[in-house]
Order: C-alpha cells, then sequence, then structure tokens
C-alpha cells in the first residue's frame, strides 16, 4: 500500500494540519518583521520559503482532491444512470434502510 486513501481520516487529519502550521507561520512571519538582526532576517527569510512551498503542496494536493471527487462522482453517476442532476440530487439524499 502506498500510502492512505485520499480522503481517509488520516489524511484529512494532516491535511488540517498542514492548514494549521501554514497559518501559524504566516502569523509569525506577520509578528517578526520588526527584527532587523541578520540572524532573524536569516531565519524570516528560512520560514519564508519553506511557507511558500508548503503553501503550493497543499494547494497541489487539494487540487488532487478536488479531481479525484470529480472522477469518482462520474463514476458514480453512471453506475447509477443518473442522468439528470434531478437524479443525482435524489440518490444522494436518498435513505436506504
Amino acid at each position: 500500500m502506498d500510502g492512505p486513501e485520499p480522503g481517509s481520516p488520516t489524511q484529512e487529519r494532516l491535511l488540517d494540519d498542514l492548514r494549521q502550521v501554514i497559518e501559524n507561520a504566516e502569523e509569525l512571519l506577520k509578528n517578526t518583521d520588526q527584527y532587523h538582526g541578520a540572524l532573524y532576517q536569516a531565519a524570516r527569510n528560512k520560514l519564508a520559503e519553506a511557507l511558500a512551498t508548503a503553501t503550493e503542496e497543499l494547494a497541489r494536493f487539494e487540487d488532487v482532491q478536488i479531481d479525484r471527487m470529480i472522477e469518482l462522482t462520474a463514476i458514480a453517476n453512471r453506475l447509477h444512470r443518473d442522468l439528470t442532476g434531478e437524479a443525482r440530487l435524489l440518490r444522494a439524499f436518498r435513505r436506504d434502510n
């Protein structure tokens, strides 16, 4: 197995954690812009680069998830012969007891 299935609780938790780290890093950068020493600037630059990479990776991964959801929806529509939007909605909200 290569990793967790797309949309699994573990994967969702990791994405949420990554979003939180990005938010915290952005806040840290905002709150430390008054420090001008060489060490501070080097650390801030490093953090800014890592933040940019993490943000790009998160966006890429979210795009993959959206593409996968669209693909799975299309497969389900074909499988259940949902030819109209109404049929899709009715199936989505149908209660199978």
